[in-house]
């Protein structure tokens, strides 16, 4: 990969990080953008006063802006940069956003044989599994994600959760899910389950869907989402929920307000409310069977 404005737009989910970047070197205490879909609404424009009047959109998988004061105020992230870096040349302008945003885009010319000398960049997503009961807070093991897959599409939690699903009282249910199913911290490594006590983050967020009417439907629709890519699908214990894994960036956001984010993004795009409960580092993901779990190639173990 060589620097150019494509490339950067793809490390930077289409330019919105930099819009962010640019926005908290003025508002390094605030949320300065809320993502819903691809419209991130009106934020405080540092060039027009500080007013709220800056309006952040994607388009044709660019982010673009204008402002509601000044119509002559617009253009896409590469112009809102140059306004903030007070650079012109265009040269300058991608290499100071690639250093700004640590993007470690390459610099040189690309060949056919650069990848040689590349360094190796493949990105493991790496969890804490637990085994049951839910009370139990300290790890077994550091897991990825192929070997989480695994135990998932395997029979290995094909009995308890057949026993779950025969379960009528919800009180029993819960005390058996509780009692039964191993589980993990898909966002992370902790040397024990709590927010306080997280090792190295995994870049992964969990989103809880639950009591759905439209399970298939749904599961296709986040498959072929065009904003996120999903790492890992799969059904939950009680075969009316979905866990969707999916990756983020946390390079200028907080987990929680990447969470706020994609819930609000959920929210607009299919109406749906999602389980709160994902904004904790920490949370407890229980692992049931499902041989028909999605896993993206990126991990697949060969």
């Amino acid at each position: 990969m060589v620097i150019s404005r494509e490339n950067i737009l793809k490390k930077t989910h289409y330019g919105l990080n930099i819009y962010a970047y640019v926005l908290r070197q003025y508002y390094p205490k605030s949320t300065v953008l809320s993502l819903k879909g691809r419209d991130c609404g009106i934020t405080r424009n540092p060039f027009n006063g500080g007013k709220s009047t800056l309006q952040i959109n994607v388009i044709d998988n660019k982010a673009v802006h204008y402002d509601t004061e000044l119509t002559d105020f617009k253009g896409d992230v590469f112009d809102f940069a140059s306004y903030h870096f007070k650079l012109v040349d265009e040269e300058e302008l991608l290499l100071k956003i690639n250093t700004e945003l640590h993007l470690n885009i390459e610099v040189k010319k690309e060949n056919e044989l650069s990848w040689l000398n590349e360094p190796d960049d493949t990105w493991y997503a790496y969890s804490s599994f637990y085994k049951a009961p839910i009370r139990n807070v300290f790890p077994t093991e550091k897991v990825r994600l192929h070997q989480i897959f695994e135990r998932i599409t395997s029979d290995k939690y094909k009995s308890i959760t057949e026993q779950f699903r025969a379960i009528k009282d919800p009180k029993e249910a819960r005390k058996f899910k509780a009692n039964h199913f191993d589980y993990v911290t898909f966002s992370g490594v902790f040397s024990k389950r709590n927010d306080d006590s997280l090792i190295e983050h995994s870049s992964l967020l969990t989103i809880d869907f639950d009591h759905l009417e439209n399970l298939e439907e749904l599961k296709q629709q986040l498959l072929n989402d065009e904003y996120f890519e999903t790492e890992l699908l799969f059904t939950s214990p009680s075969g009316e929920g979905l866990k969707w894994i999916i990756r983020i960036d946390l390079s200028q956001v907080s987990h929680n307000e990447y969470f706020i984010a994609v819930a609000n993004y959920i929210k607009q795009t299919y109406n749906i409310e999602v389980d709160q409960s994902g904004k904790d580092i920490s949370r407890a993901c229980f692992l049931s069977h499902d041989s028909l779990a999605y896993l993206h190639k990126r991990h697949q173990k060969l």
